[in-house]
């Protein structure tokens, strides 16, 4: 497995945070990204504790936020999330907590990023938050769908973006961007897309679908991108193949594909 591979517990959404440890460790998978979920479920401090114990590497911990944009009374809650999030992510020296935008509403998108910026004010995360852009479908969980719009109003929070390929490597001027904001991308999650899906979350195994990883990826790393690229997959083509083989097969052709850019 490529040093520069992490596997994200999304990819086996519906185990809990025991499974994954166990099949993490039987796969010979170190690292990988958690997600607050299955952290919550398994118990905080313990799963945090096990994380630490089984010696992982974490690429990242979330995706969090999921901020109401237009009800401010209710962000609270989602940001008290973020923060045990950052918390974590400190204490297993995590290289980032990846947020989401959080719905709109029929707030206008200036103004959504008004408010997003105003939430996550009080969050003492220092540079570890990592703004993702995210499938414009979703408009329930993120009003921010471009990359080159990520990185705007994460330079405004102070944080970093989350480059999520399967939402943005259709693009206008994607190797332009990359290269742009290459300094402030804190991680690259990887999944693949097969064209003319109307499902969302569809993701696909990698290789499986219709994204030009060498030239998408390439420009990433041409740029001077020097992290790590989190297999992040979900959807209905995901439980299908089941959890073990999408997971393998994607390490596997991932793994192929930055050896033969040079990663």
């Amino acid at each position: 497995m490529h040093r520069r591979i992490a596997v994200s517990a999304v990819c086996s959404w519906e185990w809990g945070f025991d499974q994954d440890l166990e099949f993490w460790r039987r796969a010979g998978i170190g690292h990988v990204g958690l997600h607050p979920r299955k952290l919550e479920e398994a118990g905080w401090e313990r799963a945090v504790a096990a994380a630490r114990d089984a010696g992982l590497a974490v690429s990242s911990v979330g995706s969090v936020g999921y901020f109401p944009l237009d009800r401010p009374e209710q962000w609270g809650k989602a940001r008290d999330r973020v923060q045990r999030c950052v918390d974590a992510a400190r204490e297993l020296h995590a290289r980032s907590v990846v947020i989401v935008s959080g719905g709109a509403g029929r707030l206008t998108w200036e103004e959504a990023a008004d408010n997003l910026v105003a939430a996550l004010a009080p969050v003492a995360a220092g540079d570890l938050l990592a703004l993702e852009n995210t499938v414009s479908l979703r408009t329930d969980y993120g009003f921010v769908h471009t990359l080159s719009d990520a990185h705007d109003v994460a330079t405004r929070m102070g944080a970093g973006v989350c480059m999520e390929v399967h939402s943005c490597w259709a693009e206008r001027g994607l190797a332009a961007t990359v290269a742009r904001i290459a300094p402030d991308i804190r991680l690259v999650q990887v999944s693949d897309f097969v064209s003319g899906s109307t499902v969302s979350p569809d993701r696909a195994v990698i290789g499986d679908g219709d994204i030009p990883f060498d030239r998408v990826l390439g420009g990433v790393l041409e740029a001077g991108y020097d992290g790590p690229f989190e297999i992040e997959m979900i959807g209905p083509r995901i439980e299908e193949v089941g959890y073990e083989d999408a997971i393998m097969r994607s390490i596997e052709r991932l793994d192929v594909v930055l050896t033969r850019l040079g990663a």
